[in-house]
């Protein structure tokens, strides 16, 4: 069974009129941890998708940037979706039980936002208010400034990049620490690491981006230093 139709299952198994915010608080039980992140990004994603005023005919489709979604799942992904879209609940809300139902393991939530990041720029333009969306996502995730920046420097040609952020150390720090900083965040960003965390192997090509801008980061910061 796919993820597609298991995260289905969950949806029509969970919400019984209560709405898809009440999800996560019973996710927060539940061994697969695959399909609870699958639907924080659908359900995050369906927020942010009116952040700009702008909700695209198929917005489906912007999914496709982190997941791959085969063409006869598309109906579950995008009934998730719109459960999402028309749930009253606000996306703050959906955020701290995100937050709460990965506890204190913040590396999912990571995950999760550079999946929103990608979302954000699959119409290649990062709105404003798409901006103020994800850093309140990221503030309500316990995120730091210097590690907002760093993520959206991976997706935002245009954003603040500093090598350092996006290696989530000082710029005093030393290179020993630098290359230890580099060398956790490498691992961290493997494939079977990912998906023993919860990230659905659909969805590991959100590695991609993010392991070029570890090993730019420190190039960068080796070329800068000599």
């Amino acid at each position: 069974m796919s993820i597609w139709s298991r995260m289905a299952e969950a949806i029509a198994a969970l919400t019984k009129g209560e709405g898809l915010s009440a999800v996560f608080e019973k996710l927060r039980a539940s061994p697969d941890r695959t399909v609870a992140f699958a639907i924080a990004v659908i359900a995050l994603g369906a927020k942010m998708a009116k952040a700009d005023g702008l909700v695209t005919k198929d917005e489906v489709v912007a999914f496709r940037e982190v997941f791959l979604i085969p063409p006869e799942e598309e109906a579950n992904a995008a009934r998730v979706f719109n459960l999402a879209r028309q749930d009253v609940a606000g996306y703050d809300t959906y955020a701290r039980r995100i937050k709460a139902m990965y506890g204190d393991d913040d590396r999912p939530l990571c995950d999760l936002l550079e999946g929103l990041f990608h979302i954000a720029m699959a119409d290649g333009f990062y709105h404003p208010k798409e901006d103020d969306f994800l850093h309140n996502v990221a503030k309500i995730f316990g995120f730091d400034e210097r590690r907002f920046r760093g993520i959206r420097g991976q997706f935002v040609a245009e954003a603040e990049r500093d090598p350092y952020d996006i290696l989530g150390v000082d710029p005093t720090a030393s290179m020993e620490d630098v290359r230890a900083a580099w060398r956790k965040l490498v691992r961290e960003t493997h494939p079977d690491q990912m998906m023993a965390r919860g990230v659905p192997e659909e969805a590991v090509k959100l590695a991609e981006r993010r392991m070029v801008a570890i090993n730019r980061a420190w190039e960068e910061i080796q070329g800068a230093r000599g």
